[in-house]
């Protein structure tokens, strides 16, 4: 678990993350918060299923690359988005972050916030040099994220611009 002023950033275990995945209110029963409305997308469903629940299971104490972590609002005690790694750190070091603020409480500097609590959590984990992450040409919002986090834009195309922060102390791997 991780904390700033406004936020807990929390890694989902496996049984909490098939509470998300049904979207029923029995995840925020169990972490005993007030119900948010959540949506998330067809691809996010997909994802969940297919790739992040299996690879949790496979990683077994580097789940916390692989899980979804939830981003509580400690003032009104409701999840208000999720953020997650796409798999624990590749063979240079790269770790892959995508993130999600729900509609009611975007524009508001919270996946910002939580974006600066992760990086924290990630530049302190053996074996990660740098953070990956994707965005859509057209979303200024999450492009603005990146850009208030340091990430510097390292390539784009006709609709997707892919952004990467260097992380200082990296630990690298025994050979």
């Amino acid at each position: 678990m991780i904390s700033s002023q406004r936020l807990i950033l929390k890694p989902l275990s496996k049984k909490q993350l098939v509470e998300y995945i049904h979207n029923n209110g029995a995840l925020e029963r169990d972490l005993k918060l007030n119900q948010t409305k959540k949506y998330f997308s067809p691809a996010l469903s997909t994802a969940l299923i297919g790739s992040i629940l299996p690879n949790m299971v496979s990683y077994g104490k580097n789940h916390l690359f692989s899980t979804l972590w939830v981003i509580i609002l400690k003032k009104e005690s409701k999840i208000i988005g999720d953020l997650c790694f796409v798999g624990k750190p590749d063979e240079t070091g790269e770790i892959e972050l995508g993130y999600n603020t729900y509609e009611d409480f975007r524009n508001k500097g919270y996946m910002t916030e939580a974006i600066t609590c992760i990086i924290e959590w990630a530049s302190r984990q053996d074996h990660v040099r740098s953070i990956f992450a994707q965005t859509a040409k057209n979303n200024t919002a999450s492009n603005a994220i990146l850009k208030k986090n340091n990430f510097k834009k390292v390539a784009e195309d006709d609709t997707l611009i892919n952004w990467r922060l260097q992380i200082n102390n990296f630990n690298p791997s025994p050979q």
